[in-house]
């Protein structure tokens, strides 16, 4: 029950505090796009290149939230919201440890991105890669839209369920005419500034 829960937010150690020992800011970089945008790409792309550079991060991949944290939830439209809102609260938690956290998500609506931002609050940073329907479908590495205008794939995500293009995203990468290289270089200009310690 509710009112059963103590929370201990006041006498834990403070992010800052975490921020210090680990030399870097926590932020949670939240990369939404269609299906084949080439989302999981540049996140994997952004993490071992922060890795690299001495950064600890974490990668929350939609797929990989679904064998896990998220293995009890549909496709409907409630449990989609559901699905987002536990990303983000664990986004959350990882961040506020210092962590950079990297979610790669669908999150095809105004709707639930302005959800995942209002947990996360001001350590979201959003990232649309955008791609066009058309692009993605060519690409079709998972085969999921053949199976969706086959009608064996219900709600599918750019066919019979809509996705609303962010309207105003921190970053937005265009995979369709710009190389896998360069969109990850124009995304560490963003975000290593924000990363990068400093005692503020």
């Amino acid at each position: 029950m509710a009112e059963n829960i103590h929370p201990i937010f006041d006498s834990i150690l403070s992010t800052s505090k975490k921020e210090g020992l680990l030399k870097q800011h926590g932020l949670v970089i939240w990369m939404v796009g269609l299906s084949g945008s080439g989302k999981s790409t540049i996140a994997r792309a952004l993490e071992n290149r922060l890795h690299s550079e001495g950064y600890l991060t974490a990668l929350l991949d939609g797929d990989n939230l679904r064998t896990g944290i998220n293995n009890n939830l549909g496709f409907s439209e409630e449990d989609r919201t559901e699905n987002i809102r536990r990303a983000a609260e664990a986004s959350k938690l990882l961040a506020n440890n210092g962590v950079i956290t990297i979610c790669s998500l669908i999150s095809p609506t105004a709707q639930i991105r302005a959800m995942a931002k209002e947990i996360i609050g001001d350590k979201y940073c959003e990232v649309f890669i955008n791609c066009p329907l058309e692009v993605c479908e060519q690409r079709d590495v998972k085969g999921l839209y053949a199976k969706a205008r086959r009608g064996e794939i219900k709600s599918f995500t750019g066919i019979d369920s809509p996705f609303e293009h962010p309207g105003n995203p921190n970053v937005e990468l265009n995979t369709a005419e710009n190389s896998a290289e360069e969109n990850l270089n124009e995304l560490l200009k963003y975000i290593l500034p924000k990363v990068k310690y400093s005692k503020s």
